[in-house]
């Protein structure tokens, strides 16, 4: 298939793809019960909402947006709130389109054909998936429409008085949109800027005007809406006001440091994104901006953050296998809630909470963007790949282009990744279940089927350790801790000393993990500690009450029926193997069995497992094996006398060609 027609393909995918979020997002928004849907929308234009209220919009907590849009929205008041709700959604998600299509057409050039075509679908999906817009859909919010203003008074507007009325509207939306007449004054649009601030102070006027009492209470009594809605301190509340109050602060002492900090923010930022404007990167110049912006504001809600994940567009990284690590992060965080980006232990408490915060400051003041200027811009450092040894088949590997990097990956991504598949991985074992009746209906299959093989040792096995006090204690230890310690040792040590079997190792054990899903699906079992009338003793989490379904608070955090297969085994045995394949020493090829030996052990010996489960572990480990060496080939790579073909671990050929540098005259009149 000829190049162009691969790209056509592939653009006509991504737009199905938009059409199908959007299709679910409006399902996912209409199809919950009125009080539940549009519930900001609701409250403000109701029939009993404030805007129908007589007196002031801010006599109670529900209303957080200013005077203006107050206005703005009063005409709305009359519509049917069923009709309404769908005009509102499909009205959303058409300025989620539009803001699409305008950011992906203000890249930064030069842009290539294929990224020129595919650039606006994705753009589009990453919106829809973004938590600001899923809550924004979710609450009725307006939130989206100032960002898009902005994009349109820099990019598609044409004039520098109706730049300025936009960014005016805008501001007088959100106010610490106003940030950017700051940024037009600062790249030589003082026009513009100008114009802005006179919109702002206009639109500000007539709805003070109009709601005289509303807007001193918002402007004068709130300073600028502080602390209207939700407490300030909540995690919804991404602004390095609500983490500092999250933190303890209160008071004088709060306030002081809030602007030292809001201060320090706005300069650094401010001036890296003038940088950026005049370097001919405009449009990150406005992302960074915009996150300035969300760090400042007393509030910044969650559906107000949609700036962070304009950011996306900073190139960061001089080799080319670290060009998407920036990218990577900003989805993932702007996508995923922190919950499943952090593991919860209270050390992580503090970046879990404030993560959209930090991504927002890390663009604003700390991401290493670099310039147009650099011979690294468009020709980074080249990755050197490593070449499987050749294999017995010759269709293996069946995705050649699934090539081996021999330098490590980027830690901090490889931590976020590592942490968001075990958290779908939690996820989908607790929903895998059918309930207990058919998990005890399995164990009494599996129960049978071992006393017809004479392999049912469980329940003597763990008579025998209950009774023998050290061991079971030892037993209990080991099944309880050694099952994350060991596998993640190994791959911390395979990172450091051998990258490229870092890569395999861990695909393989993503691949048996996956496996082991489906078997948690397809055949939801019983383990022997849960078996009633069977008489197994469960060491580890006590006597169980079988007259109580849930069996305690167990239940509510791990699927307690997923058994089949064991991947207590199934880990340890990987890491067995891991260690016999790559050990340098024999002596600790014999060590790393003992780990698997161990496991087995334990799993038997406190009820947790049938021997038949085992098996189970090591089926889905063989797969991982095997679906490894298909897919990517042998793990052995052939000798590397010296740098790849095509690939150089030296500074790139352009080092020495000069760059074109932006006019800054152009740059300020960049549309």
């Amino acid at each position: 298939m000829a190049t162009g027609a691969r790209t056509g393909a592939a653009r006509a995918a991504l737009w199905l793809v938009v059409a199908l979020l959007a299709g679910r997002q409006m399902a996912v928004v209409l199809r919950q019960p009125p009080g539940e849907r549009l519930t900001d929308l609701e409250t403000w234009i109701g029939a009993n909402g404030v805007l129908h209220v007589t007196g002031s919009l801010y006599d109670s907590d529900r209303f957080t947006g200013t005077p203006f849009a107050g206005l703005v929205l009063k005409p709305l008041t009359r519509s049917a709130e069923q009709s309404l709700g769908v005009a509102w959604t499909f009205g959303s998600l058409l300025l989620v389109a539009a803001l699409g299509i305008v950011a992906a057409r203000s890249l930064p050039g030069p842009v290539s054909r294929r990224t020129a075509l595919l650039a606006a679908p994705v753009a589009i999906s990453l919106l829809m998936l973004s938590l600001p817009v899923r809550n924004a859909l979710h609450l009725g919010q307006t939130s989206i429409l100032p960002v898009l203003l902005v994009l349109l008074a820099c990019f598609v507007t044409r004039g520098e008085r109706a730049s300025g009325v936009l960014i005016g509207i805008a501001a007088a939306l959100q106010p610490t949109v106003l940030l950017f007449a700051v940024l037009l004054r600062l790249t030589g649009r003082r026009r513009a800027a100008v114009t802005g601030g006179a919109a702002f102070a206009a639109c500000t006027a007539l709805a003070w005007a109009a709601m005289p009492r509303d807007s001193w209470t918002y402007w004068v009594h709130h300073v600028a809406g502080a602390g209207l809605g939700d407490g300030a301190d909540s995690l919804a509340n991404q602004s390095l006001h609500g983490a500092l109050l999250r933190f303890g602060l209160t008071g004088p002492l709060e306030i002081a440091l809030f602007l030292l900090l809001a201060a320090t923010v706005c300069y650094l930022g401010l001036r890296r994104a003038v940088r950026y404007a005049q370097n001919g990167q405009l449009l990150l110049a406005v992302a960074v901006t915009g996150c300035v912006a969300v760090a400042v504001s007393p509030t910044a809600w969650q559906h107000q953050l949609l700036w962070v994940l304009l950011a996306v567009v900073g190139r960061a990284g001089r080799r080319a296998c670290d060009r998407l690590v920036w990218p990577a992060v900003v989805v993932l965080v702007i996508t995923l809630p922190g919950k499943v980006l952090l593991p919860n232990t209270p050390v992580a408490f503090p970046v879990r909470d404030n993560v959209l915060l930090l991504a927002a400051i890390g663009a604003a003041c700390a991401a290493p963007f670099l310039p147009r200027t650099s011979p690294y811009w468009q020709r980074p450092v080249p990755t050197e790949y490593a070449s499987p040894v050749p294999a017995r088949w010759s269709r293996v590997p069946l995705l050649p282009f699934w090539r081996r990097v021999l330098g490590r990956p980027n830690l901090l991504l490889e931590l976020l990744l590592i942490r968001v598949v075990y958290s779908a991985y939690a996820k989908v074992r607790l929903a895998a279940t059918a309930g207990r009746a058919t998990a005890e209906e399995h164990g009494r299959q599996i129960h049978s089927l071992e006393q017809w093989l004479h392999i049912g040792i469980e329940r003597r096995v763990n008579h025998t350790v209950a009774d023998i006090g050290w061991l079971k204690g030892f037993f209990d230890y080991y099944y309880s801790t050694f099952h994350f310690i060991v596998p993640l040792t190994i791959l911390g040590v395979l990172y450091v000393r051998r990258p490229a079997d870092y890569r395999w190792a861990r695909s393989t054990l993503g691949f048996a993990t996956l496996v082991a899903l489906l078997g948690f699906w397809l055949y939801p079992l019983a383990p022997p500690r849960l078996m009633p009338g069977l008489g197994f003793i469960d060491t580890v989490h006590g006597a169980q009450d079988f007259a109580k379904p849930d069996y305690g608070s167990l239940t509510s955090m791990t699927n307690q029926y997923a058994a089949m297969p064991s991947l207590h085994f199934g880990w340890s045995l990987w890491c067995g193997v891991m260690i016999v394949m790559l050990a340098p020493r024999t002596w600790m090829k014999a060590l790393g069995l003992l780990h698997p030996l161990f496991t087995v052990s334990a799993i038997v010996a406190t009820a947790n497992h049938w021997v038949l489960d085992a098996v189970g572990g090591a089926l889905v480990v063989g797969t991982g094996l095997l679906l490894t060496h298909a897919l990517a080939g042998p793990r052995r790579l052939r000798p590397v006398a010296g740098p790849q073909e095509g690939a150089s671990v030296t500074e790139p050929a352009s080092l020495t060609e000069p760059v074109p540098k932006a006019s800054g005259e152009a740059v300020a009149g960049a549309r």
